[in-house]
């Protein structure tokens, strides 16, 4: 039987990204503090994530060709930012997006490098998420237009009030209890403790969140992302200028970027809403990475909400669809469970960067160095003890090989990332 001109497009495709795995690293990571009040422009805090992410490689400012970022009409772009710091670019490009964007980012750093446009790409993120532009708040009046016009116009105007329905729909179908849910804030706050740079280090209880008011039904307070000022930066280059730079490489092995549902303005008019992009990015994202999810130690779903951590892993194959509520909650996401999750804390303890802070987590998590309470001994090293006990201060994965970011920009829309070490 003769194969289809879709199928032949598909098995060309595939073996492309086979070629390029683990053929790219990333190999600087750069940040300034979470914080509330930066007392700083975008610009500014920008300019001091890619110095940090830049020395953090190894390199100069001089080896930095290319500069990727992203925001939502409330950062400074990559030209101004370059100047300030004396770069000339061969490849630039400022996106508009939110959690869908860090992971697509890489995969666009991959191509233009590829193509041979620039040698070695910047990525980042700056935002004042608390004390300038709050995703979500209220604004001034203004005329409604696109998808607003089915969103804001019903009483949909922040993302817990657009993807709440979702997480009810969830609890209605699966049976999926708050107590279950509640537990990733419980997780997160637990992995926080042990970093010295979350804005919200203290641990929670299961009946702390449930007692913390609701913000859009079924989601409470203490379930939401945190608001924070903060710039990120994570620097990409290929495999032969990685062996030269600083740190054990992190070699990227798959990348999705922004797949999207068919109504990705309106989610609710196209299919199971409690679905994710994430389901049809999945088999894509294992196929290119020559694995699957049981071959993953840790994990860095985005955690907007508790909820969108548990449909993530669901829908990327970690669990089965319905099976998301059990999941999150019988311990696996713990340090020393099976597959850890945003062991640094995450957007909901941590800070919120739009995802940036995850991938640099994980980063960290297999260079074997997550900066924790452990001690650092004479080779500047820090002497993890794995100690994940309530009285340890060790995040790192013992042994921690391969892993996988899991974005999320709507629940019509997604990125996702699968990073390795050799």
């Amino acid at each position: 039987m003769g194969t289809t001109a879709a199928s032949r497009h598909a098995e060309t495709d595939g073996a492309t990204a086979s070629a390029l795995r683990g053929r790219y690293a990333l190999v600087g990571l750069g940040e300034t503090a979470y914080t509330r009040g930066s007392g700083l422009s975008t610009r500014a805090m920008a300019g001091q994530a890619i110095r940090n992410a830049v020395s953090d490689a190894g390199l100069r400012l001089s080896d930095i060709d290319g500069m990727l970022s992203h925001s939502m009409a409330d950062s400074t772009v990559s030209q101004f930012v370059a100047a300030d710091l004396g770069i000339r670019l061969n490849f630039h490009l400022d996106s508009i997006g939110g959690g869908a964007s860090v992971e697509a980012l890489v995969g666009v750093a991959i191509g233009v490098i590829e193509a041979g446009m620039c040698e070695t790409v910047a990525v980042y993120r700056s935002m004042n998420g608390y004390s300038g532009v709050r995703i979500g708040a209220p604004g001034k009046t203004r005329i409604m237009s696109g998808a607003e016009l089915h969103t804001r116009g019903q009483g949909l105007s922040s993302p817990a009030q657009s993807f709440a329905p979702a997480f009810m729909r969830h609890m209605h179908v699966y049976g999926t209890t708050p107590q279950q849910v509640a537990m990733v804030k419980v997780i997160h706050s637990e992995h926080a403790a042990r970093n010295p740079k979350a804005l919200y280090p203290k641990q929670v209880t299961v009946d702390q969140v449930l007692e913390s008011r609701i913000i859009a039904e079924p989601i409470h307070l203490l379930e939401c992302c945190v608001e924070t000022d903060s710039a990120t930066c994570i620097i990409v280059t290929s495999r032969e200028r990685a062996m030269d730079c600083r740190h054990v490489p992190v070699f990227v092995q798959s990348v999705v970027g922004r797949v999207s549902k068919p109504r990705s303005d309106i989610y609710f008019l196209s299919g199971d809403i409690t679905t994710t992009a994430g389901r049809l990015a999945a088999d894509r994202l294992w196929r290119n990475a020559g694995i699957g999810p049981e071959h993953v130690d840790v994990t860095a779903a985005y955690d907007a909400f508790t909820f969108t951590s548990l449909l993530l892993l669901e829908d990327y194959g970690f669990c089965s669809k319905g099976e998301g509520g059990a999941y999150v909650s019988d311990g696996t996401m713990r340090l020393g469970g099976q597959r850890p999750n945003n062991t640094g804390g995450g957007l909901l303890c941590e800070g919120y960067s739009n995802g940036m802070n995850l991938v640099i987590e994980n980063v960290r998590q297999l260079r074997h160095d997550a900066d924790d309470g452990c001690p650092v001994g004479a080779s500047g090293r820090r002497m993890h003890t794995y100690d994940h006990g309530p009285a340890g201060m060790c995040r790192q994965v013992r042994d921690a090989r391969v892993a996988a970011n899991l974005g999320w920009g709507t629940i019509a829309t997604g990125s996702a990332m699968v990073l390795a070490r050799d």
